[in-house]
Order: C-alpha cells, then sequence, then structure tokens
C-alpha cells in the first residue's frame, strides 16, 4: 500500500473562526496537526485548504499544501480534490483524513486508522472508542457507532445506539479510504439517512461500503471553540 495523510482544512468556521491558523504551541493549529501526522511515519502528508494564508503557513513550517475551492460542501471533497492535483498519476491507493482541528492527535492513532485496510474486505476504516462520560451517552453532538463483532460499522448516529445495557462507543471522525472508495463516495448524491442525522459517513453505509472500526482507548481533542483552543494550549504548555 502507498498511502497518503490529507489534512482538510478551512477558515471558515462558526464556532471559531481563522481556526486553522490559531496559535498552539507558537505554531498554527494545521502546523501542529502537520507535524504529528508527519511523526506518525505512514506517508506523505499534504494540507489541503482552502486559501493562500494557510498554505503559506503550512510551506513556511517546511510542509506540503495544495488550495482548493472554498465553495466544496465537506471534508471529504476537499480531501479528494486535493488528491486530484497533486496525484493525477494515481500513486497513492490509501488517503488518510486527518482533521485540521486535532493538534494533540497521538501520531500511533493514525497508524491505527491505516492498520485497518490491512483486511481487503473493508473499503473506509475508521475509530471509536468506548463512552465513559454518562453525559455523553444522550448528547447529540457526541456521534455513536454500532459496530458488530466482525468489526464493521452497522450504524452511526447522533442517539444512544444501540438501545438496551451495554457498552456505547464514539465515533471518532478519522478515516481512511481505498482510492476507488473516496471515488465512489464523493460521486454520490447526499443519501436520506445523512441528510436526516447530518452524518456524512451514513452516505457510504447507504450505498453498500463496508467500514471497519478500530477500538482505541481515548478521543483526541477536537478545538470547536474557545474553550477547547485554550484546553489544547494548556497541553502544549506542558
Amino acid at each position: 500500500m502507498n498511502p497518503i495523510i490529507i489534512i482538510p482544512a478551512r477558515m471558515a468556521s462558526a464556532r471559531l473562526p481563522d481556526k486553522p491558523m490559531a496559535l498552539i504551541g507558537g505554531l498554527p493549529m494545521v502546523v501542529q496537526v502537520m507535524k504529528r501526522a508527519r511523526s506518525s511515519g505512514v506517508g506523505r502528508v499534504v494540507v489541503a485548504c482552502d486559501g493562500k494564508q494557510i498554505a503559506d503557513a503550512v510551506m513556511e513550517a517546511g510542509g506540503e499544501a495544495v488550495i482548493t475551492s472554498p465553495d466544496l460542501p465537506s471534508g471529504s471533497d476537499r480531501i479528494f480534490s486535493a488528491l486530484t492535483q497533486i496525484d493525477p498519476g494515481k500513486k497513492h491507493d490509501i488517503i488518510i483524513n486527518v482533521q485540521g482541528d486535532m493538534p494533540c492527535i497521538d501520531p500511533e492513532i493514525i497508524q491505527h486508522v491505516f492498520s485497518v485496510l490491512r483486511n481487503e474486505e473493508i473499503d473506509i476504516a475508521t475509530l471509536a472508542a468506548k463512552i465513559t462520560e454518562e453525559s455523553e451517552k444522550t448528547d447529540p453532538a457526541v456521534v455513536k457507532v454500532a459496530i458488530a463483532k466482525n468489526g464493521l460499522a452497522l450504524y452511526f448516529s447522533r442517539a444512544a445506539i444501540p438501545h438496551g445495557e451495554g457498552a456505547l462507543y464514539h465515533h471518532i471522525g478519522i478515516y481512511a479510504y481505498r482510492r476507488a472508495a473516496l471515488e465512489k463516495f464523493v460521486s454520490l448524491a447526499p443519501s436520506p439517512l445523512e441528510l436526516r442525522e447530518k452524518l456524512e459517513q451514513l452516505r457510504a453505509l447507504e450505498d453498500g461500503m463496508k467500514i471497519g472500526v478500530a477500538v482505541i482507548d481515548t478521543v483526541p481533542l477536537g478545538v470547536d471553540t474557545k474553550e477547547g483552543l485554550e484546553k489544547a494550549r494548556k497541553i502544549y504548555d506542558k
């Protein structure tokens, strides 16, 4: 396999404007994510951004960036657009989508999601962690995933699934795609369940794609608010 890590980043954020450029540990957040992705040793790392400001910051830090249209509807569309620009010869057959708002992500987590695709029957790989906070079980902002005993995702929801006694799993929005799966995914129209739950990954399930889920110990910090940004800054200060 010849993987590439692509980090989608855009300046427009309703809850935290200019988020990729927010300073953490003296560097823009997107640069810190890039450095951690590189530390995973999985493969080439590229930032797919929506403008020159992010691209300049990444390249100044010695990274690789590609500018994509600011009008793209999702991170998946952004990474595919970047991929077609930087790899028209289709040398990279695995694409790992690492969110640009995870400056504290452990590089081993990236290795973990990549390893799921060693099972050739899986089209898309992702991660989950057992929910330990009681409040998260009913919080619609915390996406849950129901996992079959063979490790495949059965469903994703903002509701507490499955019903009844037992563990619930918090879905972590990191993906590894086979190239053919990503190409197919972005060609599909949004599906009914996707629109209802506002969860893009349901589009893949409704089309019959197989999503493999690996369970890890913790959920990496995602920065969506000023409070999350301060938390990340304190982690780097330590």
